[in-house]
């Protein structure tokens, strides 16, 4: 369901960001989306205020940048205690990002980094420790994204 409350300015702030956030600029998204530079600024502040854009990061290449195993761990955790346990996990070192999942057993999907395989068998120990059973572990070999679709109104 579309939050009503975006507009095609707002998606085609959303799709620009996503695609490049760090080398498009406002004028440039304004371009596209038919407006004033500012009007796409102060867009921007509003969908950062009202926590539709969480932040911006970079996109790195783990394995160019020297680490190149990447293994997603489902787990399963106690359903009252899977949200209070995100926090946690991502404290483990190498753990870079953590899904709360809410269909099927498994419940929580953590990737973790590393140089070799022995890296990350730490992370499934304090995994096991904080109560948590590791059923399954994916070797990734490369991820790729692209902007979400919904959000290009050209």
């Amino acid at each position: 369901m579309k939050d009503p409350d975006l507009d095609d300015v707002d998606r085609t702030i959303l799709h620009a960001l996503q695609e490049d956030a760090r080398n498009i600029t406002s004028d440039e998204i304004a371009e596209r989306a038919g407006v004033a530079g500012s009007t796409v600024r102060k867009r921007i502040k509003r969908l950062e205020s009202e926590g539709i854009i969480q932040g911006y990061s970079a996109n790195i290449n783990y394995d160019e940048s020297g680490y190149p195993i990447r293994m997603l761990l489902y787990c399963t955790a106690p359903i009252p205690k899977r949200g209070d346990l995100v926090s946690d996990i991502l404290d483990i070192p190498a753990v870079v990002s953590v899904q709360e999942l809410v269909t099927g057993e498994e419940n929580i999907l953590v990737t973790a980094v590393g140089e070799t395989d022995s890296d990350i068998t730490p992370v499934a120990q304090e995994l096991l420790d904080m109560g948590l059973t590791v059923v399954d572990e994916v070797l990734v070999r490369r991820r790729r994204s692209t902007p979400f679709d919904e959000f290009d109104v050209e």
